[in-house]
């Protein structure tokens, strides 16, 4: 009886999630964390052999680039709910990415952005300023993919310096207004931005606005 009820939850609750770049650390760590929830996957990449995941039946990994809207529009439909690791190696990339997922028609996006731009820069306090400068021209970049993901009304997750480790057991997500002052001594792991952007994609709660995943 409890096999059988174990089943027919995880049917109820399976959904069909696509990662776009997924074979990056945070990519990689929504794809893995999605597989053991039990959703099916499919994973983005500009070199699909990088999705360094062992073979999944649940699992197809796809070749795709922002630069190449097609090759995403050719996964994603109405009904897809996207979530992107896309990171801010270089300008131009947040903004095609944003621009060619939300083309595609989604029915969802979640996004990965970075606390202290754009609307979170004014409760960040003074690190804003300081990430400003770090970030240079990519800045703009990211602000402008934000705008568009949120006014399509998808979520924005502007996670704090990243770093590798386990998923934080204290983790929690919060909305701007009970954001705390962005500290940049400390860390936030991908495990944890990871389940707090899938969590989200199980039970939506800050459609269209920012959301910060804390580890405490």
């Amino acid at each position: 009886m409890h096999l059988l009820l174990s089943i027919l939850l995880t049917s109820l609750f399976r959904m069909d999630l696509i990662i776009l770049a997924a074979s990056g650390r945070t990519g990689l760590a929504i794809t893995r964390q999605a597989l053991e929830r039990g959703h099916t996957v499919t994973a983005i990449a500009r070199d699909p052999e990088r999705v360094t995941l062992p073979g999944h039946a649940a699992l197809r990994v796809v070749a795709g680039d922002v630069h190449d809207p097609a090759s995403l529009a050719a996964v994603i439909d109405a009904d897809s709910v996207v979530l992107s690791a896309l990171g801010t190696e270089q300008a131009g990339v947040l903004l095609a990415g944003a621009e060619a997922v939300v083309a595609a028609g989604p029915g969802r996006v979640i996004w990965l952005g970075a606390y202290g731009t754009g609307r979170s820069a004014a409760v960040a306090g003074e690190a804003a300023g300081i990430l400003g400068k770090l970030l240079g021209d990519r800045l703009a970049d990211k602000v402008a993919a934000d705008d568009i993901v949120l006014a399509a009304g998808g979520t924005a997750f502007h996670a704090g310096v990243l770093a590798d480790g386990p998923e934080s057991p204290a983790r929690r997500t919060v909305g701007l207004e009970a954001a705390p002052p962005f500290d940049l001594t400390a860390t936030v792991t991908r495990d944890t931005v990871a389940a707090a952007m899938l969590d989200e994609a199980e039970t939506p709660r800050f459609t269209g606005t920012v959301a910060l995943p804390l580890t405490g």
